[in-house]
């Protein structure tokens, strides 16, 4: 399973978008925590499946303007060492990726972070590295668990 969950309404915490924070909590980390829900108990019972977790760079360091988004995607990051611990028959992949094309910043409502991001986002590499970086975790042989892969632009300083 592929575990996607993600948005990126990103502001200042001065700014008190509190709806904000609880929409970014109940996608990013509860959206995980159900969909291992649907998993986990048909994979224990057969004795095998693969979890791949989407956190993101933001979850191994914190930006301005970031610090909910960055929370959340530290708890993708210790939601999926926490399964990885636990189970010994289902693989668990954290992938982490820096900036990546996609729609993930429409959803940034506060004005002088989405100018900052419309220009941190010009050195965005293609979704098809992601999914390059996917497919190789579940290409291993079923014995090896590729834990976490970081995937990032070479132009990034993050």
């Amino acid at each position: 399973m592929i575990n996607n969950a993600g948005i990126m309404p990103l502001s200042k915490l001065s700014a008190l978008k509190v709806a904000e924070w609880e929409q970014t909590i109940n996608v990013n980390i509860r959206g995980v925590l159900h969909g291992i829900a649907a998993v986990l108990p048909g994979w224990t019972a057969r004795g095998r499946g693969h979890v791949i977790n989407l956190s993101s760079i933001g979850g191994r360091v914190v930006f301005p303007a970031a610090a909910v988004y960055c929370a959340s995607k530290f708890a993708v990051q210790a939601i999926s060492e926490g399964l990885r611990q636990e189970t010994t028959c289902i693989r668990v992949t954290i992938v982490s990726p820096g900036v990546v094309e996609s729609e993930l910043a429409l959803s940034i409502s506060d004005e002088p972070t989405r100018q900052y991001m419309e220009d941190f986002r010009k050195i965005a590499i293609k979704p098809e590295a992601i999914a390059k970086a996917i497919a190789f975790a579940i290409d291993q042989p079923y014995d090896v668990d590729v834990s976490e892969i970081v995937v990032r632009p070479t132009a990034s300083p993050y």
